[in-house]
């Protein structure tokens, strides 16, 4: 995730949300499972094995839609390593 950018968990929504300065994001279950994930270690490829692991089907399409949509917004930064 980019610097300026936080997952946390909202006492108050009783769900993860994304933080960004003036912005607050409450994420439904995939969301902050994709999130969860981006830690800087696993490469996309990675997070969708993991999701499908853990879900019976996860279209892989929809989750690099999602993180597409989040990196252009700049709250996911992708790198070559």
């Amino acid at each position: 995730m980019a610097a300026h950018v936080r997952l946390t968990f909202s006492r108050t929504r009783q769900r993860k949300v994304l933080l960004h300065p003036e912005t607050v994001v409450v994420l439904n279950g995939s969301g902050a499972a994709i999130l969860e994930l981006c830690d800087g270690r696993h490469t996309v490829t990675e997070i969708v094995a993991e999701l499908g692991a853990r879900y019976e089907t996860v279209p892989d399409v929809e989750v690099r839609q999602f993180l597409a949509r989040l990196v252009a917004r700049r709250w996911v930064e992708l790198t070559d390593g």
